[in-house]
């Protein structure tokens, strides 16, 4: 219903080349499906081939062009492979969606390195190894953007997602110094921060370890976050809340801390009878 709203609002991106990470499911799915409605050819990139041939499929169903390409972000040298795959079929790059993630919660005293630094390589460095190796050719290109895929869990750390919190926040502050090294009238830099969304990072978590609380009848569908990428590539938005607003606690966080805390605990409380109330 909502991308069918917003659709004509969008215009035409044919002719432009859109590259999604962590297309094979979820968010990058949705991303990649709205993009070739709109008339873009669509690059996916994810490590499942399986999976990005069934993406691909769909794509060119709705009357687009796809290109499937098996990489896994968090590899330099892969990732500088995977913007060079792209170029070489379609010679240049319009739009980059930097949405791949993962997530591994626990508490903070019980984060494991190595759980740590699976999130940094996908979450962080999967997106800067991605956005190095595009820019150059990005820069080059009229109108072009990159988007990154953050979450409000960047702007306001809560357990049991210390770890993924630490890598979204430091996702944000990568984001934020691109945008100040780059001319906006060229290259347009933007974020997109969802709350929580049904996709398979999600419900592939065991929801009584990520999302004690949480009913899961209140997770948002990919398509909101999809739509709000194209809604901040077509408008050159520099951050875009999913839903709008939502991250107005954040931003209350940062004036009062305390305020927000108490907050998150009513938030917690009320999460935890309305999901006894829905079975």
């Amino acid at each position: 219903m909502l991308v069918e709203a917003i659709v004509p609002a969008l215009g035409s991106f044919r002719d432009r080349v859109v590259v999604v990470t962590g297309a094979s499911s979820g968010i990058g799915r949705e991303t990649a499906l709205l993009f070739a409605r709109l008339g873009a050819r669509v690059a996916l990139v994810a490590r499942r081939r399986e999976l990005l041939a069934e993406v691909a499929e769909e794509v060119r169903a709705a009357g687009s062009k796809a290109l499937v390409v098996p990489a896994d972000v968090g590899d330099p040298r892969a990732a500088r492979a995977a913007i060079g795959r792209v170029r070489r079929a379609w010679r240049h790059i319009d739009v980059l969606v930097n949405n791949a993630g993962i997530l591994k919660p626990a508490p903070v005293a019980r984060i494991k390195p190595a759980d740590l630094d699976a999130m940094l390589r996908v979450n962080l460095y999967g997106a800067l190894f991605m956005t190095q190796a595009a820019l150059p050719g990005l820069l080059r290109r009229p109108r072009s953007s990159i988007v990154n895929v953050a979450s409000l869990a960047g702007r306001r750390g809560i357990t049991p997602l210390g770890g993924y919190c630490a890598t979204k926040f430091a996702l944000i502050g990568l984001t934020e110094a691109l945008r100040t090294e780059v001319d906006s009238a060229t290259l347009h830099v933007g974020l997109v921060l969802p709350g929580v969304v049904e996709t398979p990072m999600v419900s592939g978590t065991n929801p009584g370890a990520a999302f004690p609380e949480w009913p899961t009848l209140l997770n948002m569908p990919a398509e909101w976050v999809a739509a709000a990428i194209a809604i901040s590539v077509r408008f050159r938005l520099r951050e875009v809340a999913v839903p709008p607003g939502a991250a107005l606690m954040e931003e209350l966080g940062a004036l009062m801390p305390a305020v927000t805390d108490a907050l998150i605990g009513w938030m917690r409380d009320a999460g935890r009878l309305l999901g006894r109330a829905t079975g």
